[in-house]
């Protein structure tokens, strides 16, 4: 019960709409019970003008009712039967579209609702999260799981409640024309039960697994597709297909093994229905025969009962929804309850101007039990250039991450004009930096919105302006739809240097005090980085920046190199007093000039 109500609070902004559907659900339950007591007064006074016989006692408007269908001409109520029955089905035609229509409302604002929810919060979340989840898993919680959630909410509940009311109405008719009879046919209702329950157990159990590995599908996908240049340049196209077809077939066993459970419930529930049906079939017989019972009252008893059958099919498969439904909602609460790591404190003052300087106060971080960076101090002033060299792996990249805190220091503070950043709302921190890094992030739009990315009032002047500094305007009008052009997924219509001058003419547009640069010319050719670098150098001009260089000759200039190895800042100074102390800068510098 807990998981349902966890599952319906989707549906809690719109009551108004279920009940409107409720309603009209209510109404076409009754008039299925109605179209099925018509054949009563059809069977037994029209087609064979013989008394209707009910053995169970009538209210005395009921009864008075009954008498007057059996003191009426059989001709007469053949008329008002035929325009009754024509009223009859335009009510229910009526109720039923709009039960369906409704329902069907509902259950695509859930989804809508839900994939908004979801993906709000995932744009909430610290980049720490997204360290411990693939991709595809995350796009499977907003598109699979989602969709498994409408189904149980829209369809589910649809059959649920209107496939209910049924069970009420004919129940209540049975009990109703012959209670004896009805009681001994519901004794066998525990055993339709039974199956149902350890079905929608097991269904579950394999639905989780399923999703799991419907995640796994999607993350090979979303990897393989980004990576399809590395995919062929190393021939691992076979490789990949054999990878893909183990979870796909993984997830088609998983499926199966679903199906089978959920179809396996069809037969039982008819198999136990078949003996209620033999029973009543049998001692039904016996009291029309006996005169005790009308054939037409006998034959709506044993409509009215075998109506119940296609309801409880329907509530079994329902439960099958609910139980895959639980799993899904499982792991989209998952993502909707995990609080981010980095948050703004309460009442957080924005910060509005970068004056004095960025520092480093004692700062220790570690992800999970590996430490990165230990006791780092640094102070840099405003306008200077600070470049950060260092081997692989040696936590240039995670210094540069702490200033516009994608992740926060595990001891320690990081400083800008004498306040810690934490102090400081995480909007304002960030409007003041800028970073371009070696991996160009676009998106597949116009150029003119990738570089108005961050500021959308940006005139076409202003674009232009900066594309022209960061040398990118020449080839842009060059383009067939020049600023219009669409530059495809990440911006793989166009070259690597043209991707990083676009990324470069953003930060120029933001115009930011602060500039963060992590290896931002290391993937490109000469030629192209000769161009990148000049469009760089318009880029730093009368800023504060942090430079993680891999190429060493590109940071002769900063007015500060701190090098870095395993954490810990081992040298610093310029360029020439680098040179000069013959330690790690040397030695990096010099395999460097061996291999040019």
């Amino acid at each position: 019960m807990k998981d349902y109500l966890k599952l319906l609070k989707f549906m809690r902004p719109y009551l108004g709409l279920l009940s409107m559907a409720t309603v009209c659900m209510g109404f076409s339950a009754i008039f299925d019970g109605v179209s099925l007591a018509m054949l009563v007064p059809l069977t037994d006074k029209v087609l064979t003008n013989k008394r209707i016989i009910i053995p169970t006692k009538l209210p005395e408007f009921l009864s008075s009712f009954v008498d007057k269908i059996n003191n009426t001409d059989p001709a007469t109520l053949l008329n008002y039967m035929a325009i009754g029955i024509l009223v009859l089905f335009f009510l229910k035609g009526f109720f039923g579209f709009y039960q369906s229509y409704w329902m069907s409302d509902l259950g695509q604002r859930i989804i809508r609702d839900i994939k908004a929810k979801l993906y709000a919060k995932i744009q909430t979340l610290s980049l720490e999260y997204f360290t411990h989840k693939r991709g595809g898993e995350l796009m499977s919680r907003i598109t699979n799981d989602v969709r498994i959630v409408e189904n149980a909410v829209s369809y589910g509940t649809t059959d649920m409640v209107y496939q209910g009311l049924q069970v009420v109405i004919f129940t209540f008719l049975t009990f109703f024309i012959y209670f004896k009879m009805a009681l001994l046919t519901f004794v066998l209702v525990p055993l339709i039960s039974l199956p149902i329950i350890k079905v929608g157990k097991a269904l579950r159990k394999l639905s989780k697994r399923s999703q799991e590995n419907m995640a796994d599908t999607n993350s090979i996908l979303y990897e393989t597709i980004l990576g399809t240049r590395i995919v062929k340049a190393f021939n691992m196209e076979n490789y990949e297909i054999d990878r893909f077809n183990r979870v796909n077939s993984a997830y088609y066993k998983l499926s199966m093994k679903s199906i089978k459970r959920t179809l396996l419930l069809n037969p039982i529930t008819e198999f136990i229905g078949s003996i209620a049906g033999v029973l009543v079939f049998f001692w039904g017989g016996k009291e029309v025969i006996a005169g005790r019972l009308s054939f037409g009252v006998f034959g709506l008893f044993l409509g009215s009962l075998l109506s119940l059958i296609r309801p409880f099919k329907k509530l079994s498969q329902v439960n099958s929804l609910n139980q895959q439904a639980f799993a899904a909602s499982d792991r989209i609460h998952e993502v909707l309850e995990t609080k981010p790591t980095v948050v703004d404190e309460a009442g957080a003052p924005e910060i509005s101007a970068f004056s004095r300087d960025v520092a480093f106060d004692n700062v220790r971080f570690s992800y999970v039990d590996h430490e990165v960076l230990k006791n780092i101090n640094l102070r840099v002033e405003k306008g200077q250039v600070l470049a950060i060299v260092g081997p692989s792996g040696s936590g240039k990249s995670t210094l540069l991450d702490l200033i516009p805190r994608f992740y926060d220091p595990k001891k320690g503070r990081v400083l800008i004009d004498g306040t810690d950043i934490r102090h400081v709302s995480l909007r304002s921190l960030r409007g003041l930096i800028g970073i371009v890094t070696q991996e160009t992030i676009l998106f597949n739009d116009t150029i003119k919105a990738n570089i108005a990315y961050g500021d959308l009032a940006a005139s076409q002047g202003d674009i232009e302006n900066a594309a022209r500094q960061a040398h990118a305007h020449d080839f842009i009008v060059g383009l067939p739809n020049g600023y219009d052009t669409v530059i495809g997924d990440r911006g793989m219509k166009i070259s690597g240097g043209e991707r990083q001058r676009l990324a470069i003419a953003r930060a120029l547009l933001k115009n930011p005090p602060i500039l963060l640069l992590d290896e931002a010319t290391s993937q490109l050719d000469t030629q192209a980085e000769r161009i990148v670098q000049e469009a760089l150098d318009k880029l730093i001009e009368g800023r504060t920046v942090f430079v993680v260089a891999h190429r060493l000759s590109t940071v002769r200039n900063a007015h500060r190199i701190v090098v870095v190895d395993k954490g810990v800042i081992v040298e610093q100074g310029n360029h020439a007093e680098l040179l000069a102390k013959d330690g790690l800068y040397k030695r990096l510098y010099s395999m460097q000039e061996m291999q040019i």
